[in-house]
């Protein structure tokens, strides 16, 4: 992003999730400051009032398509934004709520509402990317606050973001921990997972449940052999690769291979 005589034009975007990615922004506390001082944050519902009118140097765009008009909407934010960058495992692959991708909506929506008839929604919910072009997919739920910096200041500076692309595995390594699966037979998504989260989950003895998605060329067949080894059956196995990215490529392949 070019440097100007005005400051860039930031705006957070968000449509169906739970805020949380929204909230890692508020939460840089001392670094806001910073951000706040090299931008204009001209559109952020979470934090401040605003219109959302005009264009955009930068967007952070929060959350999945799930409705008509979601649809319409991010075709909107995209003409207006320089940069789109979209932030969270709702944004980058659909979210919990891309669960209903497996299902009829119609069967859910009998389930939980009186009049069903009253709501209206797309079948599916689908990432930011399979609708508008996507400069940056930034994974997690929610988001890393350290790797939400890189990526705004990155674009600020002109420059690509540098996030670690290796597995959730390697940050075991780096901290010292046990394998939990090799030393306890503990299932773990790690092997595939995308690092972000300094392996919270493993650092205290519990397998990864993969909230940053897929890492780059997972090799989920191994993976799931092993989890065969351990004992897990088809079923536990689909229901492993279905949580917080279950829309996501290689976990929807894998968990698709353990299906009726």
């Amino acid at each position: 992003m070019a440097r100007s005589d005005h400051k860039p034009r930031l705006g957070v975007w968000k449509f169906a999730s739970c805020d949380g990615c929204q909230l890692t922004l508020l939460d840089c506390e001392d670094e806001l400051l910073q951000v706040a001082g090299a931008v204009d944050i001209a559109y952020f519902p979470e934090a401040a009032r605003g219109s959302g009118r005009g264009t955009y140097d930068l967007s952070l765009v929060e959350g999945s398509i799930t409705t008509l008009h979601d649809a319409e909407r991010i075709q909107d934010v995209r003409r207006r934004s320089r940069t789109l960058v979209t932030i969270g495992a709702c944004a980058t692959a659909g979210g919990i709520q891309a669960l209903r991708n497996f299902a009829d909506i119609d069967d859910f929506m009998a389930a939980v509402y009186a009049h069903p008839e009253y709501i209206e929604t797309l079948s599916t919910s689908t990432p930011i990317a399979d609708h508008v072009p996507v400069d940056f997919e930034l994974r997690g739920c929610p988001i890393s606050k350290q790797q939400l910096l890189e990526v705004v200041s990155a674009y600020l500076c002109g420059r690509r973001p540098v996030t670690p692309a290796h597995s959730v595995c390697l940050d075991c390594k780096l901290r010292g921990n046990v394998c939990v699966m090799v030393a306890h037979g503990t299932p773990c998504l790690g092997p595939m997972t995308h690092s972000g989260c300094n392996a919270l989950c493993p650092s205290y003895n519990r397998g990864c449940y993969g909230c940053y998605g897929p890492k780059e060329n997972p090799n989920a067949p191994a993976l799931s052999e092993r989890l065969d080894q351990l004992g897990m059956g088809r079923a536990e196995r689909l229901r492993f690769y279905r949580t917080f990215n279950a829309w996501a490529g290689p976990f929807r392949e894998e968990s698709e291979r353990h299906g009726p």
